[in-house]
């Protein structure tokens, strides 16, 4: 005799958060392990982290928080960024990497940008970026933040506001919050002006050496609120002419005391950095660092004056890495000095991602490496990663093809299309969960 009793099936409910929302885990693949799946579209662990593929959403300024150093919630997370950020979650990322995020006020590229200096979990700053990790973890994707410093870049007010768009930067007085007088730099004074006389900065003022010091803690405590914010992965801002990078380079670091002049005393920043953020926090937690691999400064007036970072540089501090704990190398390049000189294509940053790969697994190191830049087709993704899972290996051995990189990043590209991950495994053939809201409209 049949049971008369009868239970409708439930929706289940994300067990990391506090709202009502289905599980969902969407762009992960069904069978991960399968011979035909692409190294794309296979799990990646980094330490306790396990990404569910291996494309990352890179970070991307939106210029879109509150900008009133008076107010408690100036630097926050907004319901914008949820949306922003939590429907490239629901689509499919492995990683979302969360803005340039201030570890000092004067560290804002504009006084609209994100930041995370304010101490305790019940400051603004704080509650906005749970909120968007919690909406996150929900849609099965995990969470990074980018921790930075503007240095001499600075101060300066939303590029949409710049009269000449793209072209031109516009300085952020104090009227919209801006902080002229406290924009900081390696070295300061007119000559350090990011462009002159191109782009319209403010003259930065050298650090002294206990402001230095005060940075690196500031980077460290950042990292620690992060995580107990629920952040899943930290990468340090050391690229495209931001304090870190200025530090770096010898065309934009002229100071005398440690920090300046040998290559050991210019990388100690990021080396302390490094090493500072390890401490704070669980051994757990993946840390990345984005460089730009060369200024492309290469036969440049300026290089043959000072010198330049070039990828001679960036190959003996990728081989530094490991013991800062350091586990992935996101490879970027130039931002520095107006005097650069490069021609994009489709594989300008690629190509040297690559190139770092093979340096550091030479040196038998496993520091992974991240490849960003002009990556908008799925076969093009598909092919800078392919091999790269450690199953793979022989297979890749045998075709001759070794992996560019380990993973994949993209910010513009999302941005067109934030579906990319799901359309990309449809191109691929590779069979993948699908958000539940949206899988009517996917099959």
């Amino acid at each position: 005799m049949e049971s008369s009793t009868f239970r409708s099936p439930r929706v289940l409910k994300a067990e990391t958060s506090s709202f009502f929302t289905p599980a969902n885990n969407g762009g992960a693949a069904l069978h991960p392990q399968d011979a035909n799946t692409p190294t794309l579209f296979r799990p990646l662990q980094i330490r306790d982290v396990t990404l569910k593929n291996r494309v990352m959403v890179a970070p991307m300024c939106m210029y879109s928080t509150n900008p009133d150093p008076d107010s408690p919630a100036v630097g926050a997370l907004t319901d914008f960024h949820v949306a922003h950020l939590g429907h490239l979650a629901t689509k499919g990322a492995g990683l979302v990497i969360v803005e340039a995020t201030a570890v000092q006020p004067n560290g804002r590229i504009s006084p609209n940008d994100s930041g995370l200096w304010q101490t305790g979990t019940d400051s603004e700053q704080f509650k906005g970026l749970r909120r968007v990790v919690e909406f996150a973890h929900s849609q099965g994707a995990k969470v990074g933040i980018q921790l930075a410093h503007a240095g001499r870049k600075a101060s300066t007010v939303a590029p949409w506001l710049s009269s000449e768009g793209k072209k031109s930067s516009v300085k952020a007085d104090d009227s919209v919050g801006g902080w002229p007088s406290n924009v900081v730099g390696p070295s300061g004074g007119e000559q350090h002006i990011w462009a002159p006389g191109v782009v319209k900065f403010w003259p930065p003022r050298e650090l002294s050496t206990v402001e230095v010091e005060e940075v690196v803690r500031a980077f460290a405590e950042s990292a620690k609120l992060a995580v107990q914010a629920g952040v899943d992965v930290i990468e340090i801002h050391g690229a495209h002419g931001y304090l870190l990078n200025e530090f770096l380079s010898p065309v934009t670091n002229r100071r005398t005391d440690q920090y300046g002049g040998s290559f050991e005393n210019r990388t100690r920043i990021v080396r302390e950095v490094a090493t500072a953020i390890r401490a704070a926090i669980p051994p757990g937690i993946p840390l990345f660092l984005r460089i730009s691999a060369t200024e492309w400064l290469e036969d440049q007036p300026v290089a043959a004056e000072t010198g330049s970072w070039d990828m001679e540089s960036s190959i003996r501090l990728a081989k530094l890495l490991p013991e800062l704990g350091v586990d992935l190398l996101d490879v970027s390049s130039g931002g520095n000095h107006q005097a650069q000189k490069f021609q994009p294509h489709t594989n300008y940053q690629i190509d040297l991602a690559a190139t770092l790969r093979k340096e550091i697994r030479a040196a038998g190191h496993p520091t992974l490496v991240g490849a960003v830049g002009l990556i908008t087709e799925a076969e093009a993704a598909r092919s800078i990663v392919q091999g790269a899972d450690e199953a793979q290996v022989a297979e890749a051995m045998i075709s001759g093809t070794e992996p560019k990189a380990d993973v994949v990043l993209m910010a513009r590209q999302f941005l067109r299309e934030p579906e990319w991950v799901l359309t990309a495994a449809k191109k691929l053939n590779v069979p993948i969960s699908l958000p539940l809201q949206f899988a009517r409209g996917l099959l």
